[in-house]
């Protein structure tokens, strides 16, 4: 696990430190969820891999990232 600190923006925008972005490149989508004083990003999902039962059992982790799912399939 890695932790490291960073600002907001007067704009909402946060700099994801430089360690922790090495495999997320311009462009990719990113999930942001919040869970009381949490706010926990992640790597979104290929539509390809939502092909795959499996792939999608590994990817979900609890009831919030259901939920995340459930919103975003919305819009």
């Amino acid at each position: 696990m890695q932790i490291d600190t960073t600002k907001m923006s007067s704009r909402g925008q946060v700099v994801i430190p430089l360690e922790m972005r090495k495999d997320i490149k311009e462009g990719d989508k990113l999930i942001v969820i919040r869970k009381d004083d949490e706010i926990i990003i992640k790597k979104s999902i290929p539509e390809s891999a939502l092909l795959s039962e499996k792939s999608l059992a590994k990817a979900w982790l609890s009831k919030e990232d259901e939920e995340a799912f459930a919103y975003f399939q919305k819009k």
